[in-house]
């Protein structure tokens, strides 16, 4: 499977001169955790929720800055006709929790941990599938050992006798 069967596509992107505030702006109403960064077509970094939290306003910085004084560069990036074990990889030497999809040089998607989740949640169901239907087809073993308890054998309290 390809890089571009797991992305979002299109990414959502900014310019460098983006304001701090108009970025966040921008991740609240598409409801995304960053944006890739670009000028002119050409990718220029990434910037993520975390960087405004950590990078801006921890560090004290007015929102009427430049994403480009808070983004990550050079981005950590994939390419849209690589395997997908290719991106596992890249997550895993990286560190990243999102990559920026490119095809030559031009953004075409974004790839995300959480898009790699569903990847595996996709596989294992594909293994687990065919498991789960042949146990729900087996019938159920003999009623006294999976039936109620026997009254006074443990679990409920007795009811109560009338005097």
């Amino acid at each position: 499977m390809n890089v571009s069967a797991a992305m979002s596509a299109p990414a959502v992107t900014v310019t460098p001169a983006t304001t701090i505030g108009e970025a966040a702006r921008h991740m609240d109403v598409q409801g995304v955790g960053c944006l890739v960064v670009t000028e002119q077509g050409t990718l220029r970094g990434i910037v993520t929720d975390r960087d405004i939290a950590v990078r801006a306003v921890a560090a004290g910085l007015d929102r009427d800055e430049p994403v480009r004084k808070v983004m990550t560069t050079p981005a950590v990036t994939v390419d849209v006709a690589d395997d997908i074990q290719a991106a596992y990889r890249m997550f895993r030497h990286s560190g990243v929790r999102r990559l920026p999809v490119v095809d030559g040089q031009r953004v075409v998607g974004i790839l995300t941990v959480d898009d790699m989740l569903m990847d595996v949640f996709r596989r294992v169901g594909d293994l687990l599938g065919p498991i789960a239907w042949s146990v729900l087809e087996e019938p159920p073993g003999p009623q006294d050992e999976i039936g109620p308890r026997a009254p006074g054998s443990g679990g409920s309290p007795p009811a109560s006798r009338g005097s």
